[in-house]
């Protein structure tokens, strides 16, 4: 069933589940041998092992903030354990910082439920937000480090269509409240980007259409014709669109006006 159309509190379970899945696949990563000292190619500044204390960090802060119900930010200075462990290239150590974050941030996510009220950034003030932030963070995240390995990147259908809506969800709000950005270029008439993933079921209805607008970036489900399309399996579109995959990977298509679709990835990179 398609992310969007289950019942809040299940979609909150099946977003805390899918933490706990790409948890476990990090750690594999560890505790395979992986290199920790590589570099994410996708995420160049980082190594391997910075990737994953990033990671671990995020969900130990998004676990304060909910288990206090934060009303402003928690500093992240104020976070236990935020950066990991203090032995660096420990795998062992490592392994069972991020085991604990994963354990931390799931189990305080499931005892707040979708609706409890929770500062955020965003357009959602509950611990329903973190919970899908946190589980698509965590998906982006591990394609990175899968990408980092040489192995293939996996996602289930509803959740990579869910993070395709999230990520034009936090475009559309930033354009909102952050007018006067750099993005603000991506505006102008007569100009949409069609997404299409061509190996899914018709019920998760993935395709999208973007449209730039002279005052705002919309977007909507559906399949139109547009000045540009990204075509493909859809976790290849998703990782495309998350500028994780070059536009000529695997079964990725560009047709029409390929510069407005990379003018669109170069400057849609807030969130």
């Amino acid at each position: 069933m398609a992310m969007r159309t289950q019942e809040p509190r299940a979609r909150h379970e099946r977003y805390c589940a899918e933490i706990e899945l790409q948890v476990r696949k990090l750690r594999g990563l560890v505790t395979s041998g992986a290199d920790l000292s590589a570099t994410v190619p996708t995420c160049p500044d980082w190594s391997l092992e910075q990737l994953l204390r990033h990671t671990g960090g995020a969900m130990r802060w998004v676990e304060l903030n909910v288990r206090t119900r934060a009303k402003e930010e928690v500093p992240e200075a104020d976070v236990p354990l935020y950066e990991g462990p203090e032995p660096q290239g420990d795998p062992a150590a490592l392994d069972a910082w991020l085991a604990e974050c994963g354990e931390m941030a799931v189990a305080t996510l499931r005892e707040a439920g979708p609706e409890a009220p929770v500062w955020s950034w965003g357009w959602e003030h509950s611990a329903g937000f973190w919970a899908r932030r946190v589980a698509l963070e965590l998906v982006v995240h591990g394609a990175d480090a899968a990408l980092t390995v040489g192995r293939a990147v996996e996602v289930a259908p509803e959740i990579a269509a869910d993070a395709i809506d999230e990520w034009l969800e936090i475009v559309e709000f930033v354009q909102r409240t952050v007018p006067h950005d750099e993005a603000a270029e991506l505006r102008g008439p007569g100009r949409s980007i069609h997404l299409h993933a061509t190996d899914t079921a018709a019920e998760f209805d993935a395709e999208w259409v973007v449209e730039l607008t002279e005052d705002v970036v919309r977007w909507r489900r559906g399949h139109e014709k547009a000045t540009v399309a990204l075509r493909g399996p859809l976790t290849e579109v998703l990782l495309a669109f998350y500028r994780r995959l070059p536009l000529d990977s695997g079964e990725l298509q560009v047709l029409g006006d390929r510069e407005l679709l990379e003018f669109w990835l170069k400057r849609a990179t807030f969130g």
